[in-house]
């Protein structure tokens, strides 16, 4: 997709206070922070990258109330009322969005869009009777079953169709909303690392440049939290999802939001580039996800999306695009929106978005603005992070299993035996006695070496060949090949091996 040229925002260098302070400006963050200077109250959004570079930047924009988790799965887990307040909640996100790009004026390509839900060839078609029938329960009786989606090129046969879903440009819509939080008021800091943040009777936010932020609450949107040592780290994983553009004539796809039904699942929108007879579309399709560093194969991963395409577009003209994100999926489907668990009440968090990040961040928005206002609103005990969901059970103790099999890491031998078999622009682990140690051989041939030992709770990282990362396998910390932290929930950098 094209970029968008966000306003640049200075770094918080001095101590600055307001009424709430809120950490991430990614879509829920600043979807927070403009609802809230709506209200009146002074928001201070501060992110240690500039305003949606971090997720929300990767993503592919769906704005749905077809999720991912499927409606007879989230009745299972949640009951009836459970799901119907998830549909409810995601149809509320995508008219918030609405509303906000009419109200200020925001040219962000939002269109609404069918979605269509398929399923393989010689699959059975019976998960989409299922999907039907509990939808219908949710309140979604506008959904229909269609004899296929509306492809020439291929046929799927049976599918559902979702009316009124939507797609936009993220980072011209947080570029709208950021102008918008500053007229209000609002303060907004990029290039500004939170490295304490605390609650109380005033919450503090020390940062890495020695600025501070007071505030009578604050809000962690960091897709991840990076207040959190446990709490909330072990009710969801972070997996790396990929994305690839393929150039097709303009038209050649009906316009239209698709998705698939294995796991993992594909997710397809169009994307219209240049205009009048250079105009064409780009096929934005995304999957094959995996486990954050677990796995260090995206060529292949690329090539199974490549492949995946081209079966069912013929009209493919190339691939003018590859890039990959992070994905946080919570062990029962939804996100986790409200006060952080075991700390102090004006401390709040918004994470797990499970592949449905624009939505959820925008419930976020919604829900923590009435939490903080002191409003009730009916979805908070389904996104409350405090929640234990027993029917889950077993999907946490699956992924607190495979957790726990990371740390074996520590014991065996390192990627190669010697620095001399990384190559420039690469990276690899090394074990040194019982010490394991990150290198990074930079273009130029020098070596860079940090502690391999993620600074969240341990676990040795690995090497990221696509993106030049450092990635934790245990629940998905990353830092730069330099060792710097980029993403939660560790909050500070790799140390050189003569700190470890």
């Amino acid at each position: 997709m094209e970029t968008a040229d966000l306003p640049p925002e200075p770094s918080l260098n001095e101590k600055v206070s307001g009424d709430v302070c809120i950490v991430g400006a990614g879509i829920a963050g600043m979807t927070t922070a403009y609802l809230l200077a709506r209200e009146g109250k002074s928001v201070v959004v501060i992110d240690d990258g500039p305003v949606g570079g971090g997720m929300t930047g990767r993503t592919t924009a769906h704005l749905v109330n077809a999720l991912d988790d499927r409606y007879f799965e989230l009745e299972r887990l949640h009951g009836e009322e459970g799901a119907r307040l998830a549909a409810e909640s995601h149809t509320a996100a995508i008219d918030k969005v609405e509303a906000i790009v009419k109200d200020e004026a925001i040219r962000c390509e939002f269109e609404r869009l069918d979605g269509y839900l398929f399923v393989p060839p010689r699959d059975s078609k019976q998960i989409l009777d299922d999907e039907l029938e509990a939808a219908h329960k949710a309140g979604l009786t506008a959904i229909e079953k269609v004899e296929r989606v509306p492809w020439d090129s291929y046929d799927t046969g049976a599918a559902l169709r979702f009316p009124r879903q939507a797609q936009f440009h993220p980072l011209k819509y947080l570029a709208g909303l950021a102008k918008a939080i500053k007229q209000k008021g609002g303060r907004i800091y990029s290039q500004t690392h939170a490295k304490e943040i605390e609650g109380g009777k005033k919450a503090r936010v020390e940062t890495e440049g020695g600025g501070v932020v007071t505030a009578d609450a604050v809000v962690v949107a960091t897709n991840t939290p990076v207040n959190d040592l446990i709490a909330i780290h072990t009710k969801q994983a972070a997996y790396q999802t990929y994305v690839i553009g393929a150039r097709i004539p303009k038209d050649s796809v009906t316009r239209a939001l698709y998705w698939d039904t294995p796991d993992p699942y594909h997710y397809i929108r169009l994307e219209t580039l240049g205009r009048g007879a250079s105009a064409y579309d780009v096929l934005i399709v995304g999957g094959e996800d995996h486990k954050t560093g677990q796995q260090d194969d995206a060529n292949k991963r690329f090539g199974a999306l490549e492949r995946w395409t081209r079966r069912r577009f013929p009209m493919v003209e190339g691939i003018e695009y590859r890039w990959s994100g992070e994905v946080l999926e919570p062990i029962d489907g939804l996100a986790f929106i409200g006060r952080n668990p075991l700390d102090k009440k004006n401390v709040f968090i918004a994470t797990g978005d499970s592949g449905n990040g624009m939505t959820h961040g925008t419930i976020a928005g919604i829900l923590l603005t009435d939490l903080i206002l002191g409003r009730k609103n009916g979805w908070q005990s389904i996104y409350d992070p405090s929640r234990i969901t027993l029917k889950a059970l077993p999907e946490f103790a699956k992924e607190n299993l495979n957790v726990a099999w990371q740390y074996t890491d520590v014991a065996v031998a390192g990627d190669v035996e010697s620095v001399d078999e990384i190559k420039p622009g690469s990276g690899a682990i090394i074990a040194r006695g019982l010490s394991k140690v990150a290198v990074y051989r930079d273009p130029q041939g020098q070596t860079h070496e940090r502690s391999a030992v993620c600074r969240h709770l341990g676990c040795v990282v690995n090497w990221n060949s696509l993106e030049n990362t450092w990635d934790c396998p245990c629940h998905g910390s990353r830092y730069d090949a330099l060792g710097h932290v980029i993403q939660g929930p560790a909050n500070s950098n790799l140390p050189p091996v003569s700190n470890e």
